[in-house]
């Protein structure tokens, strides 16, 4: 009895490694995941478009770091829950009587979120109050970002990625520098000055209530630039230090100590260059706006459906963070991580994926406590075919090969040869020790699959890993 079970196990393992390998050169495979990624830590799948079934998949149903593959999950459920057309709304209140022209009372800035927010919204508010006549305000500037509660950051932040763009603080009132949209951030460039003095210093948008120490040294064109650029942690202070030859300039991304704070003092500054002066007394704080306050201006961001370009095709954590608290708030009244994360699970469950193989404390995939299978990955992209907004999801991937920045996005420089190139539509993924890479590709015969590779605790880098299963999958299927 105890031999034929056995050899009834042993039957169902062979027939179950070719009906999942569906192809003779399945082992050549194998031995390039192998040789690349060694015996453990990956998790790998590729899937059918057409039928939805598995044609292939190595340790597919063993849990890995999705790093920021998990966007994926993060797009689909808030396109589901926010749809396509939904705006990130910011408004500007006055509390106060208009004398001639000076505005006696406060101004309140209310944020929605709004990651798109940026300097050119500040002109325009401040246009807003001069076709009123204000040219001055007595008051105060007040930031109601109550929309979003809890911590600012996600879990896991290391304390050295805090200073830089893609670790972020959030907040409902919140600012870009530039369109790539990177909220809560603002861009610091040096800039080389006479050789022996110390760097030009330019900020965008202003310097929005930071302090600059800039300890740096121009040198000689010949020699080393050395120039670090990075805030110190838990304050508003960014320390530029090292050497910059002349003729060279370099420039970081550094994000805010307090993005609801920073971004009124952006908004102040900017109010003052376009003719519109503060008092001595003026304060800069947060309150909720009055219930009777006027509402005197609103911005209102792109739809989501475009916000989704930059969210994916350059892997924007800033993005990921707020749609996160933003479903909170929209489904639960609640804009917190905790209830953002329920709203991804409730989508979970909505599409039929198998929860218990999904792990997430954030929707960037930063955090390293996230976990998730490749099986379960391409169940997401097969099942998301079948949603109205799969061509939003599909046209905002990152597209293997194609040199424009915002169609190539972070696969630009992989996939480029001939055969390769405008074949695989993928979001990457990386944080320390992990590799990753989710979407679709466009098989030599012609097939469309939705494929993953997941690989953590790698001592080297495995771009190049993944691209060469890849490359197989598409000349083997």
């Amino acid at each position: 009895m105890k031999k034929k079970i056995i050899s009834i196990l042993f039957l169902l393992t062979f027939f179950n490694y070719f009906l999942l390998t569906d192809t003779p050169f399945a082992s050549k495979i194998e031995e390039t995941i192998y040789s690349k990624f060694g015996t453990s830590n990956f998790s790998i799948s590729l899937r059918s478009m057409d039928s939805g079934k598995l044609v292939f998949e190595k340790a597919g149903d063993f849990g890995i770091k999705p790093a920021s593959t998990l966007k994926l999950l993060t797009a689909a459920s808030a396109l589901e829950m926010l749809g396509e057309d939904y705006r990130f709304i910011t408004e500007v209140y006055m509390d106060g009587k208009i004398n001639g022209n000076v505005l006696e009372g406060d101004l309140y800035i209310k944020g929605g979120g709004d990651p798109t927010l940026q300097e050119e919204n500040f002109i325009s508010m401040a246009n807003a109050l001069k076709r009123l006549g204000v040219e001055s305000v007595s008051g105060s500037l007040y930031g109601d970002d109550f929309n979003f509660i809890g911590s600012q950051l996600t879990p896991g932040i290391s304390t050295h990625d805090e200073t830089y763009y893609y670790a972020s603080r959030t907040s409902a009132l919140t600012m870009s520098p530039d369109d790539d949209y990177d909220a809560g951030t603002i861009i610091v460039k040096v800039i080389a000055n006479t050789v022996g003095k110390t760097p030009t210093i330019e900020v965008e948008p202003n310097f929005s209530g930071m302090e600059v120490l800039n300890q740096a040294k121009t040198v000689g064109a010949t020699e080393k630039n050395t120039i670090e650029i990075y805030r110190q942690n838990n304050s508003n202070k960014i320390v530029i230090t090292g050497n910059i030859p002349t003729g060279k300039t370099k420039k970081e991304w550094i994000s805010l100590y307090d993005p609801t704070l920073n971004t009124l003092y952006a908004i102040k500054n900017t109010f003052k260059e376009n003719g519109i002066a503060f008092t001595s007394s003026s304060k800069v704080n947060r309150k909720l706006v009055p219930n009777h306050a006027t509402l005197i201006y609103t911005k209102k961001s792109m739809p989501l459906e475009q916000v989704m370009i930059p969210f994916l095709k350059l892997s924007n954590n800033s993005i990921a963070n707020i749609l996160v608290k933003t479903m909170g708030y929209e489904v639960y009244g609640i804009g917190s991580l905790e209830h953002g994360l329920q709203v991804m699970k409730d989508y979970s469950k909505r599409v039929g994926l198998q929860t218990n193989r999904w792990y997430f404390e954030d929707g960037s995939g930063m955090s390293h406590q996230n976990k998730v299978t490749a099986n379960e990955m391409t169940n997401l992209l097969y099942k998301l075919s079948s949603e109205p907004y799969y061509s939003v999801i599909y046209n905002s991937l990152p597209v293997g090969g194609h040199p424009d920045r915002l169609v190539g996005g972070s696969l630009r420089e992989r996939f480029k040869s001939t055969f390769q190139s405008n074949r695989v539509f993928a979001k990457t993924g990386h944080i320390s020790g992990v590799y990753s890479l989710s979407g679709y590709l466009k098989a030599k015969s012609g097939k469309y699959y939705a494929f993953t590779i997941l690989s953590q605790n790698q001592s080297s880098i495995k771009l190049q890993a993944i691209d060469e299963v890849v490359q197989q999958f598409i000349e083997t299927y």
